[in-house]
């Protein structure tokens, strides 16, 4: 049987109607049908091979096969994980805006409840991903989700949520062709560039303090050459520094 990529991309990242229940909301699709992607059986799956990506600014990201396999197989378990656990829910709330996944996330005993833009039909389930995570961190269940973070607290464990979540849309767009949104674009770049921790800083000026400061002592130099390798990759400020839509 042949399937497209395309009909697993749907699946795996489009957007589900925020009209819809609590619980349908986060069906959107298991992604354990990635084996059948290059028309093998189940017992097969292959990985379609990652494909450059370019910006307009012709800043490209060339993504590690070896790597995405890895990335492909605990965001398959993940996603699964959201769908069928019945001991939590991870619901999406569309708005408007290119809305970071942490802005606006809501944290219950047993939910989530992350803002997803409608803009970025693409990238909803990068979003319940963050949310995921924050909520298995609440739900006493960091360890089995984030193993190479088992005890992080603070800074540490949000630079390792937003790491995955880097990896999830590079993923996506390396792999399974999803398409641009800004908001996780410059994530992405900011991860593959080795800016991850100046991102996060900036992205986020009114938090992490004392580790922020640290950096900086670190790193004096890199904020500076971060801003500046932003704006010639995306011809416009960091988030952070330019203004809110």
């Amino acid at each position: 049987m042949n399937i497209t990529a395309s009909h697993f991309v749907m699946k795996m990242f489009d957007w589900v109607s925020p009209s819809r229940s609590p619980r349908t909301l986060v069906r959107v699709g298991i992604l354990a049908g990635f084996g059948l992607m290059s028309g093998c059986s189940a017992s097969e799956p292959v990985l379609p091979r990652p494909r450059p990506i370019v910006n307009y600014q012709g800043a490209r990201i060339r993504a590690d096969y070896e790597e995405m396999k890895s990335v492909n197989e605990w965001v398959t378990r993940e996603q699964e994980n959201i769908v069928n656990d019945p001991s939590f829910w991870v619901v999406s709330n569309a708005t408007l805006g290119e809305t970071l996944p942490w802005e606006g996330m809501r944290l219950a005993p047993d939910s989530v409840i992350i803002n997803v833009p409608l803009g970025g039909r693409d990238g909803q389930l990068a979003y319940q991903i963050y949310g995921h995570l924050h909520l298995m961190v609440q739900m006493g269940r960091q360890g089995e989700w984030l193993p190479e973070a088992p005890d992080a607290r603070g800074y540490d464990l949000e630079r390792a949520i937003v790491d995955r979540v880097a990896n999830v849309w590079i993923l996506g767009r390396t792999v399974f062709d999803t398409q641009p949104f800004a908001p996780l674009d410059e994530l992405a770049y900011a991860k593959h560039f080795d800016f991850l921790d100046a991102f996060i800083f900036t992205a986020r000026p009114d938090l992490y303090g004392s580790e922020r400061a640290q950096w900086v002592s670190e790193n004096p130099e890199r904020a500076g050459e971060y801003r500046e390798w932003f704006t010639e990759t995306f011809n416009r400020e960091p988030p952070g520094v330019r203004a809110k839509d």
